[in-house]
């Protein structure tokens, strides 16, 4: 706000309508959004699509008539760059702003409230002009934990909103840097769950997992989603590293989710899988087993469309995936994840036995039913009631069931 609107502002007296000026920094170049630098900002970095950004702000009526500032409410405003949590002008503009920097810009109604307008203090297909400061901005938090140490910044958009799940093919193009030298530099195609088998971090996988076809993203890892207390000497990376990639997804066909699969394809997938694991079991790669184990846990925990016969190789298969689970998170140090796998698996065993227990008394129930029939028979004279009563006996004892206990 100039020195002369502060002072109508203060005074009471009729605010003097604002002139529409600036560069256009529309993406159409069609005047939609023009910007004036009130005070440069600091460095060379802008904010990226989904950076978070914290900014104060004051909005005018190009009659100078004021209708919302941060500066009243003495709190910063923060929303996600690119995300269309704000007007299209905001978007354009703040994704110029460098730190400390403070812009007047016009907006056009296309690029602000439209001809609905914002009632009651924004009528229909208004012009609007704010003043705005920028604070700071950072990255996308990709952690579950929220911890800062995964975290995304999107140079380029990329396409639909698909995005690579577990199991999918990737095609990407990256490259590693430590303290700005590169260290890493390769076009891949892989699957999701094998990027520790070339050298690539688990936090880089969990980042793409995030991205769209086309996308390209600078990613920052702290240790622990990097190469963490060991570092990495192919890569002359020390214990402790933080890291940074740059990225681009160039192509991804999804695996398939368990819904989408028979019961055929989940069993057949899960029995590779399980070899898989137990491959990368024996190399030392746990978190990569541990991939593989959850996979067939996923896969096979609803037995609703297995036959008798697919389900109990299912059960074998699920008991025999949570006892590897519990046993890589040994290996991990993870115990309270351990000692949840081995209690499923108490609990799965303990429900096999009682399976078995039925099975055993309908045996019996059985037995006891032909064996009262033969003695009738017998009684009526029948000659052949006995032998048959024999062997219908061996027939039920031969038919008994194993348990499935082994992994």
């Amino acid at each position: 706000m100039t020195a002369e609107e502060m002072k109508a502002a203060e005074s009471g007296a009729q605010p003097a309508p604002l002139r529409i000026e600036g560069v256009d920094i529309s993406p159409k170049l069609d005047e939609g959004v023009l910007k004036v630098i009130k005070r440069e900002g600091v460095g060379t970095e802008v904010p990226m699509i989904g950076d978070r950004v914290f900014v104060h702000y004051t909005g005018w009526l190009l009659d100078g008539t004021k209708f919302d500032s941060s500066l009243d409410r003495k709190d910063k405003f923060s929303f996600d760059l690119g995300k269309g949590e704000v007007i299209k002008a905001w978007d354009v503009a703040v994704a110029t702003m460098k730190v400390g920097e403070v812009c007047r810009i016009t907006c056009k109604p296309d690029y602000a409230y439209g001809l609905a307008g914002s009632p009651p203090k924004i009528p229909s297909n208004a012009t609007l002009v704010f003043e705005i400061e920028l604070f700071e901005f950072k990255g996308e938090d990709l952690t579950e934990e929220e911890d800062g140490g995964i975290i995304r910044r999107i140079r380029t958009r990329g396409e639909g909103y698909s995005k690579p799940n577990d199991g999918a093919m990737v095609e990407v193009a990256l490259e590693g840097y430590y303290k700005d030298q590169i260290f890493d530099q390769r076009e891949l195609h892989f699957e999701i769950g094998e990027g520790e088998s070339l050298d690539l971090p688990c936090g880089l996988e969990k980042a793409i997992q995030h991205m769209e076809k086309g996308e390209h993203s600078i990613v920052h890892l702290k240790p622990s989603y990097a190469f963490g207390n060991v570092g990495k000497e192919k890569f002359q990376i020390p214990p402790n590293a933080d890291l940074k990639y740059e990225i681009q997804l160039k192509n991804f066909e999804k695996a398939k989710e368990s819904w989408e699969m028979n019961s055929d394809e989940k069993l057949e997938q899960s029995a590779i899988v399980k070899e898989r694991g137990t491959v990368y079991f024996k190399e030392g790669k746990y978190k990569q087993a541990l991939l593989q184990y959850k996979k067939i846990v996923s896969w096979l925990e609803y037995e609703s469309s297995f036959s008798d016969e697919e389900a109990q190789k299912a059960r074998a298969l699920r008991l025999a995936s949570h006892l590897n689970l519990a046993m890589c998170h040994l290996k991990l140090q993870a115990f309270t994840a351990a000692k949840a796998q081995l209690a499923i698996c108490h609990q799965r065993i303990r429900k096999q036995l009682a399976r078995e227990k039925k099975l055993y008394a309908n045996m019996f129930e059985r037995l006891a039913e032909e064996e009262n029939k033969a003695k009738a028979a017998i009684a009526a004279g029948d000659r052949h009631a006995d032998a048959e009563m024999k062997d219908e006996q061996k027939d039920v004892a031969g038919s008994q069931p194993q348990v499935e206990t082994e992994a």
